[in-house]
């Protein structure tokens, strides 16, 4: 049997940094598939996700002290050559346990075996330059203004930071990306299908779990993932963070009541709903892909749900003949509201997919609109916070479907969820907020009879 090439923590990094930056892959899904092609060791496998994760977050800072020191068109070289400059860099100015000719080396072995000697050789100049030069910093280089010098230094592209800036100010947009730049805490939710918060704590502390309450019945965070997944696999937790949350407390389903869920992959509201329900009624998940529907099915049997019937088809394409009694509608958004937990987003987004996403949701509202009975209550929610695919949204859908109302829930939610001042059902929080939440929008809907 042949034995699988070696391939240490830098080289899984710079394939995966570059994969993640030629296609649309997301990060995470690229890293476990090398991680679990090359099978490193436990301290290799960690020093990946920390050079991928933090290379991503930190990407706008990294290139800005490269471009400080390579003298060429940073945006016209190779995805190989930039990424190797990138793990150099971060690996010096980021990390204080790797030796700065340790980080060198290894990054011109990389260039070497990928590019060849030449590249070898401007990499080991441009990395021995960065390490000579500790005190040329992101905030020492001269900026054309104010706000590339603060993308640089929060490492967030200029274009969002300035619509924050213009509708949140100056301290809240600082706050939101610090919120970014700090590895995420894991939110999770027990099912109380199976277990209780009681006994769930007790395990947690003969498994040493660490973790923060959330003000919210049933949601916590913690750092320890690695010690809560055998609880998740059982299906006593779910992965959740406490913002996802929001939308079912707010949707607030009944036993035995009928509830479509329109986009629900991967499944971890439509469990909850069935969780709120105490496994009674029916809850419709509906998503385009039959395998992730499957994944929704077979997480939901861990899980001791019943009620979860699945379709696998285009949201808007959903039969007329299902008539829920509630209908959530979490759309597919930017996701500016979950940038901590996927860095690599605030590089491919932009104001023309912005655009196109709010016409997306907007004929999904539509269609929300025609499969739900008079009497009906719809909740939209993205994991974005920007405006335009949030209230402006809301504002558009209400004023094209007047049977519709803005409607509070019938007995507020409980902790940190606080409704927006005259807007009645409407939540947005950001990120940074309260600790360990994500970013996002959620409103109540009903229409009249």
């Amino acid at each position: 049997m042949q034995k699988k090439p070696s391939i240490n923590a830098r080289e899984i990094a710079l394939l995966t940094l570059v994969e993640c930056e030629r296609d649309e892959v997301k990060s995470e899904q690229a890293l476990h598939r090398y991680l679990n092609k090359y099978k490193p060791a436990r301290n290799d496998s960690a020093l990946a996700t920390e050079l991928v994760n933090g290379i991503l977050r930190f990407r706008q800072s990294i290139d800005s002290i490269i471009t400080a020191f390579y003298h060429h068109k940073l945006k016209k070289a190779s995805p190989f050559l930039v990424n190797i400059l990138r793990i150099g860099v971060y690996q010096l100015r980021y990390l204080d346990r790797i030796p700065d000719w340790a980080a060198v080396s290894q990054c011109v072995d990389l260039a070497r075996k990928y590019k060849g000697q030449h590249i070898a050789r401007i990499v080991n100049g441009v990395l021995r330059s960065v390490a000579a030069n500790p005190q040329k910093t992101v905030s020492s280089l001269e900026m054309q203004n104010p706000l590339q010098q603060l993308a640089a230094a929060t490492s967030h592209p200029e274009w969002m930071l300035e619509r924050w800036m213009a509708r949140y100010g100056e301290d809240r947009t600082r706050r939101v990306t610090s919120y970014n730049n700090t590895p995420p805490l894991f939110g999770l939710r027990i099912n109380t299908l199976k277990t209780n918060k009681e006994a769930m704590l007790k395990a947690f502390a003969d498994a040493s779990v660490e973790f923060i309450e959330t003000g919210l019945p049933s949601f916590l965070l913690t750092k320890d993932f690695h010690r809560t997944e055998p609880f998740i696999t059982l299906g006593l937790l779910t992965v959740q963070n406490p913002v996802q949350a929001l939308p079912c407390l707010l949707l607030d389903p009944e036993e035995g009541e009928t509830v479509l869920d329109m986009c629900a992959a991967p499944g971890g509201k439509s469990t909850f709903l069935a969780e709120l329900m105490h496994n009674s009624g029916k809850v419709i998940a509906v998503d385009r892909y039959p395998n992730k529907c499957r994944t929704i099915r077979e997480r939901a049997s861990q899980m001791a749900i019943s009620v979860i019937t699945t379709i696998d088809s285009d949201a808007r394409n959903v039969p007329a003949g299902i008539t829920p009694a509630k209908i959530l509608l979490d759309a597919p958004c930017s996701g500016t509201g979950v940038l901590a937990r996927r860095p690599e987003l605030r590089w491919k987004m932009n104001r023309e997919k912005i655009t196109q996403l709010v016409a997306l949701q907007e004929s999904l509202l539509n269609h929300a609109a025609t499969l739900l009975p008079a009497g009906g209550v719809l909740v939209y929610s993205t994991c974005s916070i920007e405006e335009e695919e949030n209230m402006l949204q809301i504002d558009r859908f209400l004023q094209k479907h007047p049977e519709f109302i803005a409607e509070s829930h019938p007995r507020g939610l409980p902790g940190p969820c606080h409704e927006l001042s005259g807007h009645p059902g409407a939540y947005l929080t950001l990120p940074g907020d309260h600790e360990g939440f994500d970013g996002g929008f959620a409103q109540r809907l009903r229409k009249q009879a």
